[in-house]
């Protein structure tokens, strides 16, 4: 009987420097404790919280928090206000919010970002499930979100060998309470399993993925 050996070569996490957006709010907070947590040095950014503060739609600040931030080794965005509303009651101007808020600021981000990034960084960004599966009231949701999805998909064949990519979460079960008759019938995810995407995004070696936690 012949027997098989593997010698598996332990794996040493880097210590990396990463920024993240929107650290306080319900997905940014559960995300930044988790990558706390491996042992990576964490600048956090948000509007009225944070080592930085900035809103990052906002061309002048985001250039000042690059200049506070420094060289980062990764970049998590996990913010963007988005109204959810039915299609007849959706104005110009909540499509033009949902666009600045959630995808134009992430595309800024990485535009203005590369030169801050390490050489091998990454940028991981936040879409959504209405892209994929909408739900009613969603409609401003699913543009922005899939706009996202098919930047970063188009941005990775062009900024390597920096990594990006996005996660792409259903709602929070956290927030069923607030969100839950959204998307009825939905699976839920946990924000620990919202987290633990945004880990694969920034510790794994893929890009132009949408990760779906």
């Amino acid at each position: 009987m012949a027997y098989f050996t593997c010698d598996v070569a332990s794996v040493s996490l880097e210590i990396m420097k990463i920024l993240t957006i929107g650290a306080h709010g319900t997905a940014g907070h559960a995300i930044t404790e988790h990558l706390a947590s491996r042992g990576h040095d964490i600048i956090t950014v948000g509007r009225t919280s944070g080592d930085i503060r900035a809103d990052v739609s906002d061309l002048k600040q985001l250039e000042a928090m690059w200049q506070q931030a420094g060289t980062v080794d990764a970049v998590v965005y996990a913010a963007g206000d988005v109204r959810y509303a039915e299609f007849q009651e959706l104005s110009s101007s909540d499509f033009e919010s949902a666009w600045q808020q959630k995808a134009l600021a992430q595309i800024n981000l990485v535009r203005t970002g590369l030169e801050h990034l390490s050489p091998n960084g990454s940028f991981t960004l936040m879409s959504g499930i209405p892209s994929r599966d909408p739900v009613v009231s969603g409609v401003a949701a699913a543009t922005v979100n899939g706009a996202v999805d098919a930047f970063v998909k188009a941005a990775a064949i062009e900024i390597a060998p920096v990594r990006i990519n996005a996660v792409s979460p259903s709602v929070f079960t956290e927030s069923l309470d607030t969100f839950g008759d959204f998307f009825p019938g939905f699976i839920p995810v946990d924000l620990a399993d919202v987290a633990r995407g945004f880990q694969k995004g920034v510790e794994g070696a893929s890009t132009g993925e949408t990760i779906v936690p």
